[in-house]
């Protein structure tokens, strides 16, 4: 048995009607591992909304990346920086205060005027606030890298370029081809071989939010995924 770890967020386990459970077939990361060839399973860590921030802090906080899924790698996935280029309404920082208020009520109805108020005022700004800025994306993906090949020296490590989107939720495509930039230049810079999602991500076949994808992409992007580890070393 060898092990794929995926570092990633929602897409990683969204499809284009809700929710998978991780081994659902059809997701990318599935795909990815069966166009691999041989007995290849994932070990997927994402949750909605991650940030590269929030990946650095899975690798160093968390027992079961670290202590299981990093050493039993063959290959690694960084499904980071989705999430980080889309455009904000509040501080990172300030929305994930949300969870935190107390009483209930008072927490539901500052959640619902969020979500009511935050397409407007993304709209009004055209989406200048993402919700990680690509450079302290880079900072967190260069620490996750810098560890991993310190550890593990010549595990094939490849990243999937920030996905396209078309979102109602998230209304300002402004942030997406600078984040897409910085993305290519911290591959080269750190000789990460990358998947570039413009090409493959169907904006009109995605979830109606826009912002997860169709089946159709999720086969695309896995068959390529496998094609980029297998040119950055990992043996068939």
């Amino acid at each position: 048995m060898r092990h794929l770890l995926v570092l990633g967020d929602s897409v990683s386990f969204h499809g284009p009607e809700r929710a998978e459970a991780p081994h659902h077939p059809r997701l990318y990361a599935n795909v990815c591992a069966d166009s691999l060839g041989g007995d290849v399973e994932v070990d997927l860590v994402a949750r909605m909304g991650w940030t590269a921030r929030d990946g650095w802090w899975a690798v160093t906080k968390d027992p079961t990346v670290w202590g299981t899924f990093l050493p039993r790698a063959d290959g690694v996935v960084l499904s980071l920086g989705h999430f980080d280029q889309l455009p904000a309404a509040l501080p990172t920082w300030l929305r994930e205060s949300i969870p935190y208020i107390r009483p209930g009520g008072l927490r539901r109805r500052v959640r619902t005027t969020y979500h009511s108020l935050a397409p407007r005022v993304i709209r009004a700004s055209d989406g200048h606030l993402s919700q990680l800025s690509p450079r302290a994306t880079s900072h967190y993906l260069s620490r996750i890298v810098t560890a991993i090949r310190a550890l593990y020296p010549g595990i094939p490590i490849v990243r999937l370029l920030p996905s396209p989107y078309d979102s109602h939720i998230h209304p300002s495509a402004r942030p997406h081809r600078p984040a897409v930039a910085a993305a290519r230049v911290w591959c080269r810079d750190h000789e990460v071989p990358s998947v570039d999602l413009d090409h493959l991500v169907s904006t009109a076949t995605n979830n109606p939010d826009g912002l997860h994808w169709g089946w159709d992409s999720h086969e695309r992007v896995g068959t390529a995924t496998a094609k980029t580890l297998l040119q950055a070393g990992w043996s068939a």
